[in-house]
């Protein structure tokens, strides 16, 4: 896979960071909110639904987000009370569509299983950029606000 254009995930309240548009970046953005929430206090009670949030928003992205070859995807995380926003930045300007898989298919839940573990979610255009960015707040695993 191509280099991540990283800095390690800072102590603060948010991080963000570049990602090739490839199929392993997934695994790569749930390391990165794996560290960022290790850092903060009561961090861990959002792991779980975050990472399956973000695993969906970013391999959304790399595989139909329509853009020219060798743009990258941004993950930005932001700690809020009570509140995990996970964002995913891409260069094409398509919305995504919620779908209704069949029982059979492998694939097409994505978007269900985000908005079955958010809070909240959504799709903006790029403030000031090119594409769109693709969020979701989760909150704590065990329902309390921090």
């Amino acid at each position: 896979m191509p280099g991540i254009l990283e800095k390690p995930p800072a102590t603060t309240g948010d991080y963000s960071c570049w990602l090739p548009r490839h199929r392993r970046s997934g695994s790569a953005a749930r390391r990165l909110l794996r560290e960022f929430l290790a850092r903060l206090t009561n961090g861990g009670r959002y792991l779980w639904a975050g990472e399956s949030v973000l695993t969906e928003l970013v391999n959304n992205a790399v595989q139909h987000a329509r853009t020219p070859q060798g743009r990258l995807v941004m993950v930005r995380f932001e700690l809020r009370p009570g509140r995990l926003r996970v964002e995913v930045h891409d260069a094409g300007d398509t919305a995504p569509t919620l779908r209704t898989a069949q029982p059979d298919d492998e694939g097409g839940r994505g978007l269900q299983l985000v908005e079955q573990l958010s809070v909240d979610c959504g799709c903006c255009s790029r403030e000031g950029g090119v594409g769109k960015v693709v969020w979701a707040a989760v909150a704590p695993e065990n329902g309390d606000a921090q």
